[in-house]
């Protein structure tokens, strides 16, 4: 029996909440429904919301810092999830992974150097790289029709240009959906590690798993490679605690760890969130039960959308992703160009999801789509998709039959 409810709709709207607050700027239109923003339409976990009752009850709420206790919900999270055991004292603070990565630009490289990404990719990847006078180099992945993969050999072309000082590899990556498998890591850490270049591996997503797919940290591929990553994790995707500005550094090197530290001391962002320290350390350490239970509801929605596609709209496929609930919609049978095809869902369909150009090479006439959230949505959402589809005129009408899951 569930202990857990994911089907219940909470209202959203007017909690400066950037999902469903946040639309009009973005899309012209606040009176959507939000299907973008790697962001849940779920309750926190009731251990992390208890936790946090009991902090705000207490009502002091000063200056905090993380102890043993934090580090260790961290260790033994990882352990338990994915079998890999970080020592504890390689961990570091960040306020979240995308303050990392601009940390990493500050830290170990300079001006002109260039970052490599392996587009379709989550986009802010790019702005941290441009936004500090670095260049972007791209290994674009190749798409095969079903799935994405890495294209080893222009990985290694790429990697011997030497000003190339740093890759960004994400993993699970998004918006694609993989789950990279230990081969593929490897032969991706040989090549890295054989140039000497520093990864900064983003693996905010890795415990969002389907199918059987196994999560392999990056640092837990070779010693050679261990040396060389600094790996971005948190709670935040996996138990919707993303406001609480949380989440940590994995640095294995010394030097690197020192070199990281003094961009964090110098910018004074180590001093933390009272409420994010607790709840991840809440989170790690009591919301196994909770995350196993999202992770079946979530498969059902992937279910749910894969029915729909095949029985309504088979003019587009989902990829089925291994991992990570904001997997793309293949939409290119459409022939819409990225902006025009984001514009017809907005006007025709009243949806807002992440267009596929956003995130740059080989993602144009793909969109990104939230699946996390209670099933009644995904099913509205999927029909206003639809509505926007049939809106082109090059389609069979729409059914108007309500959907059922």
């Amino acid at each position: 029996m569930s202990r857990y409810n994911f089907d219940t709709v909470i209202e959203r709207r007017g909690t400066i909440c950037a999902k469903w607050d946040g639309m009009e700027p973005i899309f012209g239109s606040g009176e959507l429904l939000p299907m973008w923003v790697a962001d849940m339409d779920f309750k926190a976990p009731p251990e992390v919301i208890e936790v946090l009752r009991e902090r705000v009850d207490h009502g002091i709420f000063g200056y905090t810092r993380r102890f043993a206790p934090y580090r260790e919900a961290i260790a033994g999270w990882f352990e338990r999830r994915h079998g890999w055991r970080p020592d504890t004292e390689w961990i570091r603070h960040t306020p979240g992974v995308v303050p990392a990565l601009a940390a990493a630009i500050l830290a170990f490289t300079q001006p002109g150097d260039g970052v490599l990404v392996q587009p379709p990719v989550y986009y802010p990847f790019f702005a941290t790289i441009t936004g500090r006078g670095r260049r972007v180099v791209e290994n674009p992945l190749i798409f095969t029709g079903s799935r994405f993969e890495m294209d080893f050999e222009d990985l290694e072309k790429k990697l011997e240009d030497s000003s190339v000082k740093l890759v960004f590899l994400c993993s699970p990556h998004n918006p694609c959906g993989r789950v990279w498998t230990r081969e593929e890591l490897e032969r991706f850490a040989h090549i890295c590690a054989s140039r000497g270049v520093t990864v900064i591996s983003d693996e905010i997503h890795c415990d969002i798993l389907f199918g059987g797919a196994r999560h392999i940290p990056l640092a837990d591929v070779s010693e050679a490679i261990r040396d060389l990553s600094v790996t971005t994790v948190a709670p935040s995707k996996t138990f919707n605690i993303a406001g609480l500005s949380t989440a940590a550094v994995i640095i294995p090197s010394k030097r690197l760890r020192d070199n990281y530290q003094s961009v964090i001391d110098f910018l004074h962002i180590d001093g933390g969130n009272v409420f994010g320290t607790l709840a991840l350390e809440a989170a790690y350490t009591k919301g196994d039960a909770w995350l196993d239970e999202l992770l079946v509801y979530l498969e059902g929605n992937l279910g749910f959308i894969e029915k729909f596609l095949a029985e309504r709209l088979p003019e587009i496929r989902l990829i089925r992703p291994e991992g990570t609930y904001i997997p793309l919609l293949d939409c290119r049978s459409l022939n819409l160009a990225g902006p025009e095809l984001q514009n017809i869902l907005v006007e025709k369909g009243g949806v807002a999801l992440d267009g596929g150009h956003w995130f740059g090479t080989g993602g144009t006439g793909f969109v990104r789509i939230n699946i996390a959230a209670p099933r009644s949505l995904v099913i509205e959402g999927m029909e206003r998709i639809g509505r926007a589809v049939r809106s082109l005129g090059k389609f069979p009408a729409e059914d108007n039959r309500s959907f059922q899951a």
